[in-house]
């Protein structure tokens, strides 16, 4: 599919219609400034591809304009099989037509649908795949329901490039192999690695720590002892040593000197703030002194200066008015004239198209006669199309082949569990058949019936028989989901099962040829609609015999004259306009000028009265008096400081003899409950023999070890086979994304020699980028860089759209923003390299920077409605 022209009606500021064009197969730039509908051009392209015409959301009430109107989106795409215009209108009258050259080929929902089809209806579309909203640069940067779209796009793309889905996964054995390994896992350990709580695992591990921490609690009963007699003997040994009354004295006379030495310096310091503040206090006042001079000084020239330019202002404002006064004048006298050319022009006009329409009524009677026909057959053949039109309902072709695939789908998942299942064959005796059932049904002779579960099973004369298939590994879970799944495919279609689909499908199809049938007669007949023949009818005029009719030469040649004589009159009245206008501005702005140094000569007058009685010499002797006192206390306070004892110095060893004095006090508040506890244990742990405990339970523990490690070793045979599961899969995988690593690497060359990247498996995204030997997360980089990954990944992607046969243009809106002068040169060679078979769209506001990008330059040209006068 490739875009060649769209047309925007009613879309925020595009009141009247504007339309790019020429738009061509390779690469495409619209570079215009901001604000011109660059961004409302991206909105307009996404919802005439995916919103429908009957929705009233969000999306579509923000493409309406302030003075309201229904907005519409029409665009030509050329596709393999011919050129067609889709076009659809929101909120007011909806609509949504796919037209061919001038026939109607879908409208309504079967628009919605050609147009879901040309994109690829379950893809999710290109547009969180390839197409670039500003301000979206990165491959994450959206809503949820956005990034569900594009995941599911990729895996779309990539199950049509591969053909390898079974190969992807690792075949539907491996997962079995693989979910039974993980459940039996999961018996023994969390998703975490962790023993579960009530498995084998942690029991184990739990008996091991209990009996491991019994041990530890008896031999620390016994070590317990004898750190009991040395510490109770270091105990008696420290308190003497801190109760020594030398030590206590000592400690007491450094305190008090501390204590003493510190407010002394204290109080110098408050001395010294104090003559600070005088410092400041000076200070403010010399500046505000200085300042109030300087003030007078400015107000006084300020005033003269005012004078002088509002003399000169004064008199050319008054030139000014004067011009404006004649421009007026010209102009009103050269738009009488105009008018008067004008009336003389619609007269000529009138006359020629009298001359005209007589002329056109004696060659239209064989016409008239002919339309008149082909509406009669028309109508018929409308009637025809809306009986037929009345019988389709039921599922369509696409909806009845999804139905048998998902009954196919149903009837293999069956086959594949009844395969793996135990089973039971009844054997009946002759004349004793169907004397076994099953829920209600007898079970046939010499058949076997599967037991995927539980089977109670009725038994006639002797009662019932209960079967239990063991742990035997079979895949109901794939048997319910294609059962949901057909059964949901069956509700949505509006039948009850498989035969009923293909009856109303049949059904429907056979109204569908009527309808179709019917719907060729009508597009032969009026293939513009039977409106348009009705209109084209009704312009047909009808000769009046009566009224003789102007010759159309000579009505012809009247109205040329009176229409030059008419421009030539527009164009002296636009002339006196335009001096009109200059005459206007050049007033206003002399006016305004005026106005401007009156004000500014008011507010010199104000600032110098202000002032009142000060002259210059007044303040320039309060200025000197003012920094003279500064000087002075300055000098105070550099005396002061100067002298000043060291407050840090005395606070720190007051600190130090207080801390002194508490450690003592703490240290010996300490000792004496700790000899009292040594004491009690001492006393209570002497005559308990707790060897004998300890020897059985090491005994104990050395079972219990064994017994752990054993599970142990279940454990990691369990974790080394998940990983080779996962290894394998993973291998497969890598098969699945070897066509688009092929097709980015030599983009991802363009800007870094060597360069790759690795791929998340569940994303399908890149996640590591690997350059000069270093592996560096994508969500790490700067912004460039990652604006730069994604716009290459995004191209890539769009390659194997194409060659899936889904081909869609890329559209770019300002998705460059942080990238570097360099950088955006090799990123343009990157879309020229893409563009030799793609069609890109890139949009942008950097007029400068994308100078050198080349490709087709597009403009988005406003098409107002003719006006005259």
């Amino acid at each position: 599919m490739k875009i060649r022209s769209i047309t925007l009606t009613n879309v925020r500021r595009f009141t009247d219609s504007a339309r790019i064009s020429g738009i061509s197969d390779g690469l495409n730039l619209l570079c215009e400034p901001n604000e011109h509908g660059k961004s409302t051009l991206f909105d307009a392209i996404q919802a005439l591809f995916f919103i429908p015409h009957g929705s009233r959301k969000k999306e579509v009430t923000s493409l309406q304009p302030h003075a309201g109107g229904a907005p519409e989106v029409s665009m030509e795409v050329d596709t393999p099989d011919g050129l067609f215009r889709l076009s659809k209108r929101w909120l007011k009258k909806p609509a949504a037509t796919v037209h061919r050259g001038t026939g109607l080929v879908a409208q309504s929902d079967a628009a919605e649908a050609w147009i879901a089809d040309l994109l690829g209806r379950d893809s999710g579309g290109p547009s969180g795949l390839i197409w670039v909203r500003q301000g979206l640069t990165g491959l994450l940067e959206a809503t949820e329901a956005e990034r569900k779209l594009s995941l599911d796009a990729r895996r779309d793309l990539m199950s049509s490039v591969g053909h390898e889905v079974e190969a992807m996964t690792g075949g539907r054995r491996m997962d079995a192999a693989l979910r039974q390994c993980r459940e039996e896992l999961a018996a023994l350990a969390t998703g975490t690695g962790r023993p579960k709580v009530g498995g084998p695992w942690k029991t184990a591990q739990d008996e091991v720590e209990r009996l491991e921490a019994e041990r530890e609690t008896l031999a620390a009963t016994a070590r317990d002892l004898q750190e009991a007699l040395t510490a109770r003997a270091r105990a008696r040994r420290e308190l003497a040593e801190w109760e020594d009354p030398d030590a206590v004295a000592s400690r007491q006379t450094a305190l008090e000197a501390a204590r003493s030495a510190h407010a002394a310096a204290q109080r110098h310091a408050e001395t010294i703030d104090s003559q600070a503040r005088t410092v400041d206090l000076a200070r403010l006042k010399a500046q505000a002194a200085q300042a109030r001079l300087a003030e007078l000084n400015a107000a006084r020239d300020e005033q003269t200066a005012a004078r002088q330019e509002l003399s000169a202002a004064d008199t050319k404002a008054r030139t000014a008015l004067h011009a404006r006064t004649e421009a007026q004048a010209a102009r009103d006298t050269a738009q009488a004239r105009l008018d008067q050319a004008e009336a003389n022009a619609a007269k000529a006009e009138a006359l020629r198209n009298a001359a005209q329409q007589a002329q056109a009524a004696r060659d239209g009677a064989d016409r008239r006669t002919d339309l008149t026909h082909r509406i009669v057959q028309a109508e018929e053949a409308r009637r025809a199309m809306e009986t037929a039109a009345a019988g389709r309902i039921g599922p369509d072709a696409a909806s009845l082949r999804r139905i048998d695939t998902l009954a196919g789908a149903l009837a293999t998942a069956r086959a594949a569990r009844d395969a793996t299942v135990t089973q039971v064959v009844a054997h009946y005796t002759p004349g004793r058949e169907g004397t076994i059932r099953a829920g209600g049904a007898a079970l046939p002779d010499g058949h076997p019936v599967p037991l995927p579960r539980v089977m109670r099973l009725d038994l006639d004369g002797i009662g019932q028989l209960e079967v239990c298939p063991g742990d035997t590994v079979h895949d109901d879970s794939s048997v319910d989901a294609a059962d949901r799944a057909l059964r949901a495919a069956l509700t949505d279609a509006g039948v009850a099962d498989v035969d009923g689909a293909r009856t109303a499908a049949a059904t429907r199809a056979k109204a569908e040829q009527a309808h179709d049938q019917a719907k060729a007669v009508l597009n032969s007949l009026a293939p513009d609609g039977i409106e348009v023949l009705r209109s084209t009818l009704a312009r047909i005029p009808v000769l009046d015999s009566q009224d003789e009719a102007p010759d159309p030469a000579a009505a012809e040649t009247a109205l040329a004259k009176a229409r030059t004589l008419r421009d030539t009159a527009r164009a002296a009245r636009d002339s006196a306009a335009e001096r009109l206008a200059d005459a206007r501005d050049m007033a206003t702005r002399a006016e305004a000028a005026r106005d401007a140094l009156a004000d500014r000569l008011r507010r010199a007058d104000e600032t110098l009265a202000a002032f009142g009685s000060a002259t210059l010499d007044s303040l320039a002797i309060e200025t000197a008096q003012s920094a003279a006192a500064l000087a002075e206390a300055e000098t105070a306070h550099a005396t002061l400081t100067r002298d000043a004892p060291d407050l840090a110095s005395t606070g720190a060893a007051l600190t130090r003899a207080e801390s002194v004095q508490q450690r003592a006090q703490d240290e010996i508040a300490g000792l004496r409950p700790l000899l009292a506890r040594l004491d009690e244990r001492i006393t209570r742990s002497f005559g308990d023999a707790v060897e004998e405990r300890l020897a059985e339970t090491e005994q104990e523990l050395a079972a219990a070890r064994a017994a752990l490690s054993r599970v142990l070793h279940e454990v990691a045979v369990l974790q080394r086979l998940e990983q080779a599961l996962d290894a394998a899969r993973s291998q497969a995988r890598d098969r699945y994304f070897a066509p688009i690593v092929q097709e980015l690497k030599p983009l991802l060359r363009l800007l870094w020699p060597e360069a790759d990247l690795t791929w998340g498996e569940e994303s399908l995204l890149p996640e590591v980028l690997i350059r000069e030997g270093r592996e560096e997360p994508i969500d790490i980089l700067s912004g460039g860089t990652q604006e730069q990954v994604a716009l290459l990944v995004r191209l890539a992607f769009a390659r194997m759209l194409a060659r899936s046969g889904r081909a869609a243009p890329v559209i770019l809106d300002d998705a460059l923003v942080f990238s570097d002068d360099d950088r955006i040169e090799r990123m343009f060679d990157a879309l020229h390299r893409q563009a030799g078979d793609l069609q890109i769209i890139v949009l942008s506001c950097r007029q400068r920077a994308f100078r050198s990008l080349g490709g087709t330059a597009l403009r988005l040209l406003h098409m107002a409605p003719e006006t005259t006068g």
